[in-house]
């Protein structure tokens, strides 16, 4: 039986490359009785078992109970300095190839079907010759390309990256949007479907824009300022439905209190702290709920040994990061959270998106048109 296979690329960075990636793992796997997962080239890793791999990898691997080996399931790692070295001749690029080669005929031989996961848009490891259009063209693999759910300077965007593929003798199998807005979803998926009618390639998915995937957990600003949270530990996966930065009167702030806020406020706004674990204490004696909010403190001296006593019997999510209100505060907006093995919730919700909004039908059909 031939085994199946799809590389699944983007148009750039933060266009949902990742996430979509696992809706259609968890997709494929209703309609396969195995499905394997390589990323060929990875730049952002961490250690696992005594190897690097790339993150993704990890939360494939552990999500879906894979039991590829590492080493296949990320056969190349970007380390610093790895292009200095690659150009300086210390690295052989035939090398690499081989490596990458031989894990996707390991993976691809024990899975009925396999995606490969790219790293950024269709150019990204052309300075190694490792770019996603020529790991892709090695490989024999058709192209899925995740594009941003706009119009104009998304097919622009699009359209340099079918040019990369065209070049590179790739076969486009489809074109997935993501984050469309709801409101322009039909219109978008009109006029998109017949722009791509002159490449030949079909739009194969157009899946709205969903708020919660773009919300970071605690646990993402845990990482974000290097700390650790001084209370709520239970709480590590809350999302935020809004962000404040209260530097103004408390009067005025325990009158505006509302439900799921992240509050940033200096560390020796212990007025503010103190209305905080208040409020929350209240709420859940008076209507036994969770006032679902959290707080990033902030500043050059630490919270106060008794202000930390009270925090601690208090189970919010509260952390402490040394710099001012203002620098934290641009870090968050700043910030794109990624998919959390631990993070439950946006990971059913990327599923049930996928599930709805890509014709996975059409995805495993090998019978389009070369391009």
């Amino acid at each position: 039986m031939k085994h199946e296979a799809l590389f699944i690329g983007a148009t750039g960075q933060h266009v949902g490359k990742t996430t979509i990636s696992l809706g259609l793992n968890a997709a494929l796997r209703k309609r396969f009785n195995s499905v394997g997962f390589i990323k060929p080239v990875g730049q952002q890793h961490v250690p696992v078992e005594g190897v690097s791999v790339d993150k993704d990898v990890y939360l494939f691997r552990e999500l879906f109970h894979m039991s590829s080996d590492w080493k296949d399931m990320s056969p190349v790692i970007i380390p610093q300095g790895f292009t200095k070295d690659y150009l300086d001749g210390k690295i052989s690029n035939k090398k690499l190839m081989e490596s990458i080669i031989k894990s996707f005929n390991t993976i691809s031989g024990e899975h009925e079907f396999t995606l490969v996961e790219g790293t950024g848009h269709i150019g990204v490891g052309s300075i190694i010759e490792l770019s996603n259009a020529r790991v892709a063209k090695e490989l024999n693999l058709d192209i899925v390309i995740i594009a941003s759910g706009g119009l104009g300077s998304s097919f622009d965007e699009l359209s340099l990256n079918i040019a990369l593929c065209k070049e590179a003798g790739l076969r486009i199998h489809g074109v997935i949007l993501n984050k469309v807005i709801q409101e322009k979803m039909e219109k978008i998926r009109n006029y998109f479907e017949k722009a791509l009618k002159r490449h030949n390639i079909p739009l194969i998915g157009c899946i709205p824009f969903e708020p919660l995937l773009t919300k970071p957990t605690i646990q993402d600003f845990e990482s974000l300022f290097k700390t650790t949270l001084l209370s709520g530990q239970e709480h590590r996966m809350r999302h935020f439905a809004s962000v404040r930065l209260m530097a103004g009167s408390a009067d005025t702030y325990r009158e505006e209190m509302i439900e799921n806020e992240l509050i940033i406020t200096p560390a020796s706004r212990e007025d503010i702290i103190t209305i905080t674990l208040m409020r929350h204490k209240a709420e859940l004696k008076e209507h036994k709920t969770d006032f679902q909010g959290g707080m990033i403190l902030t500043g050059r001296h630490a919270p106060s040994k008794h202000i930390i006593e009270e925090i601690k019997k208090c189970s919010i999510p509260i952390l402490y990061a040394p710099l001012c209100s203002y620098d934290a505060m641009q870090l968050i907006t700043s910030y794109t959270a990624k998919l959390l093995l631990e993070d439950k919730e946006k990971i059913e919700k990327v599923i049930g998106l996928v599930e709805k909004h890509v014709d996975i039908e059409r995805l495993v059909r090998r019978s389009l048109s070369p391009v």
